[in-house]
């Protein structure tokens, strides 16, 4: 406890019992200025400044920020940071790429300079060739499905005004049809797959930078990779105020869709059962 004064709520709980018994003098219960909870035998134990004594049954409950988050969805985003130094390497070679090179004799481009292209297509997203009326069905279902299985990751201000929303839903039909068309690809999505919507509120960022957690797995998608993640209408990176981004996410094959999952995205987390 000396070392690790900010035990899950649960383990505090469990923890507070057993100090209670041994008599009331024998534990000290508080909340630090941070939101953090405490639980320790000896007052000069208490981890913080500021710390306001309450009793154990007076334990407020944790607000959803304070909640562990995972270790490897932190580590993803340290990965991803544009301004890790690791990635500014990256970033800095492909602007060089980008530069036009000299031409040669004869005015022909050089033949490596056909060959950026050719792996860009390779990589790209999957053609559906879904119409703009199926393109609405798809928005529709995800509205709709939130009254059965609400999916939803709000961001608003400290107002409580929207500012950006993702919602989540399942559809089999769109599941089928997506490894139909991979199937010329050597190979669908070998798990479920779930249809995603952002709503942008003001000007924002979005990546659909997502964690999906089930039991002891942890899932971090790729979203340059159209096997893991695809937008089917709309772009990821800046968003315009008022721009919608219509995707889909596929799961590997030992998350069941049919089982409560945790799904993160940024600082925000949802718990939802989508059935079958």
């Amino acid at each position: 406890m000396r070392r690790f004064p900010w035990l899950q709520l649960g383990s505090l709980l469990v923890a507070g019992a057993a100090l209670a018994g041994e008599g009331a003098h024998a534990a000290y219960t508080g909340v630090c200025p941070d939101g953090s909870i405490y639980i320790v035998q000896e007052a000069r134990q208490i981890p913080c400044r500021g710390a306001k004594a309450v009793e154990a049954h007076e334990v407020p409950p944790i607000r959803p920020e304070y909640l562990p988050t995972p270790y490897t969805w932190k580590v993803w985003n340290e990965r991803h940071s544009p301004n890790n130094p690791y990635n500014v390497i990256d970033a800095a070679r492909q602007v060089r790429e980008l530069d036009t090179p000299p031409p040669v004799p004869g005015g022909a481009p050089p033949p490596q300079a056909a060959e950026p292209a050719r792996a860009s297509a390779a990589s790209g997203p999957v053609a559906l060739g879904l119409a703009e009326p199926e393109l609405r069905d798809l928005f529709q279902i995800v509205e709709l499905s939130q009254q059965r299985a609400p999916a939803r990751l709000a961001r608003e201000t400290a107002g409580g005004q929207g500012v950006f929303e993702v919602s989540f839903a399942r559809s089999a039909a769109f599941e089928e049809m997506l490894r139909e068309a991979w199937a010329t690809r050597g190979g669908g999505p070998p798990g479920g797959v779930l249809l995603f919507t952002a709503r942008s509120v003001q000007a924002e960022e979005f990546y659909a930078s997502f964690t999906f957690l089930q039991e002891h797995l942890t899932y971090q998608p790729d979203a340059t990779d159209a096997r893991q993640v695809g937008v089917l209408q709309g772009r990821l990176g800046a968003l315009a105020a008022g721009e919608v981004v219509l995707g889909y996410v596929s799961l590997p094959p030992n998350f069941d869709l049919a089982r409560e999952l945790d799904i993160y995205w940024d600082d925000r987390r949802i718990s939802v059962t989508f059935g079958r």
